[in-house]
């Protein structure tokens, strides 16, 4: 799939999809009160199956507002014998003055489920990024925890062409159990969340850690949720989470990225309305 990304009049951003190919589908934009451009990705095949080779492209125009949000989880099914692992590739491209914010349901990997993603975004002058990911135990109302035999994350940011984050994990519960205390330790759930903007001053960034970090403590819960802040080398931050319920981690999300988008662009952060 491409999609391409533009500044339109009246301050509204068009969307225009270059190609797509089933299973990942695009119905339309929604206009958002900001006026960026909601798009929703469908997998009309309901989840990732053994042997998907899935790629998502996105530019991000000059001046743009992009929002991207899934329509659900992204439900990782079995491996099966003889296919090839499966895949999911990302290339997102924010342009001068542009600004995307990549909001991606949870990522439920099933029983013997093998899995890799690829992402890498990268940000040109100015250009702006709010992008989370939060990773399931595995379909926890079944009693599914870890039993996935390969979860890979691959993660890079670029911003005015230096690398500020770069992200490698690789998860084989079945090899290495993640309830060591140097993995996951006594949670199950975790989830990242970045806010970015090239050009920034790095005394903006320390003082938007500390507001952070203190909402981080605010909302923490001993051995239910744990979050933690940390600056990037240039350019942004990182917000991380660890819990034992679904729920308590993605409710935690919005309120970090509300407070950082207020504090870099006042704005309001307008979570995405959701379509099936």
């Amino acid at each position: 799939m491409q999609l391409s990304f533009h500044a339109g009049p009246e301050a509204k951003t068009i969307l225009r999809v270059q190609v797509q190919t089933p299973p990942l589908r695009v119905v339309r934009a929604f206009t958002a009160a900001d006026g960026a451009a909601l798009v929703h990705l469908h997998n009309v095949s309901g989840g990732v199956l053994g042997g998907d080779q899935l790629d998502l492209t996105a530019d991000i125009g000059p001046g743009a507002r992009a929002q991207i949000t899934s329509t659900g989880a992204t439900r990782v099914y079995r491996h099966r014998p003889g296919r090839a692992v499966a895949t999911q590739t990302v290339n997102l491209t924010v342009q001068t003055g542009g600004l995307l914010e990549y909001l991606p349901d949870t990522i439920i990997p099933f029983a013997q489920a093998c899995y890799r993603q690829t992402i890498r975004i990268e940000l040109a002058a100015d250009a702006g990024l709010f992008y989370w990911e939060v990773v399931a135990p595995g379909r926890e109302a079944s009693g599914e925890f870890f039993q996935y035999d390969l979860l890979q994350l691959d993660l890079d940011i670029i911003a005015d062409k230096r690398p500020i984050a770069i992200e490698r994990v690789q998860l084989e519960p079945k090899q290495r159990p993640l309830n060591s205390r140097a993995r996951l330790g006594n949670y199950r759930y975790y989830g990242s969340f970045y806010a970015c903007r090239t050009g920034v001053a790095p005394r903006r960034w320390l003082a938007l850690e500390t507001k952070l970090a203190e909402l981080a403590n605010e909302i923490t819960t001993p051995d239910e949720v744990t979050w933690g802040v940390s600056t990037l080398p240039a350019h942004g931050l990182v917000v991380r989470g660890l819990s034992n319920s679904s729920r308590l981690i993605t409710a935690g999300l919005p309120h970090f990225w509300r407070l950082a988008k207020q504090e870099l662009y006042q704005a309001e952060a307008i979570l995405p309305r959701k379509v099936y």
